[in-house]
């Protein structure tokens, strides 16, 4: 078929990589080149990347208004495939191609509608994570669905880690669904049971409250690594938390006390205590949790805890 690609992130990847290598892609669709790292460089988008590589043309587009939209529709593509290109297809574009659009999101629709979803999934507390392959409605991922896999995810593992499996899962997911589409075998069915909305993730987002369950703190922190970041205070200041980890520990410390282990910093939460591995300070560089506690400077006896704060002052 002839295909038209929108994506951005690594996450699109897998799947670009694997429709090019089945079908005829016209063009890729991305968001344009942004500023990255501390130098603020501005870096090609992974999917952009990609392209190149493949030698498939690209359109960097902030948003598929007009002008993208007679661009794409002039190369007459058969369907249209989205995974993650961080922007709405409206008509007239939704309906260019012959066959619409189809996209790729990772969760088991309609749960987790929206921006978020594998972060959400794992904030709630979700066992299992899933992708989805629906056709593009002007209702938010509200499309009938093509294909739909569950996937279970491990019990220490981050967004990231998470994101990663379900983009390479994901692909053969996507690939079956345009073959499908192709060969004429393709029969859509409708959404069932009750929406829930993946709303996109912010600083506060990360901020990890020690009051709360072991299980409800953990979730948090697996949901916002690596991105906002998982994020606490010490004496009101600012500790980003790089690596947090489950514990045997069962004797209780007060929320957010702390306790110097041979292998970290056990840190209380409102049920039993969790393991610190990584920390990165205000203005620092991530180190172990073990050699920041070390260096503490506090009164003989007195506890050290951690507390809640906000999120003014943590950096990205």
């Amino acid at each position: 078929m002839r295909l038209v690609f929108a994506g951005t992130p690594a996450a699109a990847v897998p799947t670009l990589r694997r429709l090019a290598a089945e079908h005829e892609i016209v063009a890729v669709v991305t968001r344009p080149d942004a500023p990255l790292g501390r130098k603020r460089i501005l870096t090609p988008s992974p999917v952009a990347q990609e392209a190149d590589a493949l030698g498939i043309p690209v359109i960097r587009a902030a948003r598929l208004d007009e002008e993208a939209t007679g661009r794409i529709a002039a190369l007459r593509p058969e369907l249209g495939v989205i995974v993650a290109y961080g922007g709405l297809v409206r008509e007239p574009l939704l309906s260019a191609p012959e066959h619409g659009w189809i996209n790729l999101h990772f969760s088991l629709l309609p749960a987790w509608r929206g921006a978020a979803p594998v972060q959400r999934a794992l904030i709630a507390g979700d066992s299992e994570l899933g992708a989805t392959v629906f056709q593009l409605v002007p209702a938010l991922d509200a499309g009938d669905v093509h294909a739909m896999r569950v996937y279970p995810v491990a019990d220490d593992a981050t967004a990231d880690d998470a994101l990663a499996s379900l983009a390479a899962d994901g692909a053969a997911l996507m690939a079956d669904a345009v073959a499908a589409i192709a060969d004429g075998t393709a029969r859509p069915t409708a959404q069932q049971g009750e929406s829930t909305h993946a709303a996109k993730l912010t600083l506060e987002d990360g901020l990890l409250d020690w009051a709360a369950s072991a299980d409800a703190v953990y979730a948090r922190y697996r949901g916002v690594t690596s991105e906002p970041g998982a994020h606490t205070t010490f004496e009101g200041t600012p500790l980003k938390v790089r690596e947090l980890a489950r514990t045997g520990e069962t004797d209780p410390l007060a929320p957010g006390e702390l306790r110097g282990v041979r292998d970290g910093v056990l840190v209380g939460t409102g049920t039993h205590p969790l393991l610190l591995t990584r920390v990165q300070p205000a203005g620092k560089a991530a180190m172990a949790a073990a050699d920041w506690f070390r260096g503490l400077r506090t009164a003989e006896g007195a506890a050290v805890r951690l507390g809640a704060g906000d999120a003014q002052g943590v950096q990205r």
